[in-house]
């Protein structure tokens, strides 16, 4: 008698087929794209939901505990500390002013401490993260997004090294927003600010021009 199959984890995230798609057609642009995956994080509440980072990273960086799922030749990491707070989501498609773009249909919801929607987190500017953050703002991010039209704004930093970043211009509703957060505002700051323990984007981009993560357009 052959042995009992082992279970099968359940994955984290459902990704639908118009969904993969969307992504490898984004993921093409991308230099050694074959090696990349699609890293998901929360990354903060607007209102009674979610709100999210998307960017692309090679698979072979994602850590030991987080999720990685592998969807045909689509790999998907959601980042440890979002795996519960994305249990059971799927990852779409929707039709978003005639543009395909993702959505993410998320059972799950911020607890109501979470900021929401129109919120200010607390926090000063008159404190020495706060000036460390604006000089690299100054002097590395903004002459880099300002090519594209964008700009970005320190809101906060509060007493936990949290700080809270608004964005304006081009990329206020930018599909590829939290792309520029994660892969270079983000990783600009950390790497200039030690003392920084977050970065959280507060940015109404639903009242952007473009508010939704879009594949190439045809």
């Amino acid at each position: 008698m052959d042995p009992p199959a082992a279970d099968t984890p359940q994955p984290v995230l459902q990704v639908t087929d118009a969904a993969r798609e969307l992504v490898l057609q984004a993921r093409s642009a991308e230099a050694d794209a074959e090696r990349l995956a699609l890293y998901l994080e929360v990354n903060g509440a607007d209102g009674n939901t979610y709100t999210y980072d998307m960017w692309f990273e090679a698979v072979a960086d994602a850590g030991p505990r987080d999720a990685v799922q592998h969807h045909d030749d689509l790999a998907v990491v959601v980042v440890l500390e979002s795996i519960d707070r994305i249990r059971g989501a799927t990852l779409d498609v929707g039709d978003h002013g005639g543009q395909a773009g993702l959505v993410m249909v998320n059972p799950n919801t911020p607890p109501r401490s979470s900021l929401g929607l129109g919120a200010e987190p607390k926090g000063d500017l008159d404190n020495p993260l706060a000036y460390a953050v604006i000089e690299v703002l100054d002097q590395q991010v903004n002459p880099q997004i300002a090519m594209h039209g964008g700009r970005a704004d320190l809101v906060a930093v509060d007493d936990e090294g949290v700080a809270y970043l608004r964005l304006s211009g081009g990329c206020q509703g930018c599909g590829l927003a939290q792309v520029t957060l994660s892969q270079g505002i983000s990783v600009a700051i950390r790497d200039g600010v030690p003392g920084i323990t977050d970065i959280v984007d507060v940015t109404a981009h639903a009242e952007g021009a473009n508010p939704y993560f879009e594949g190439a357009k045809k």
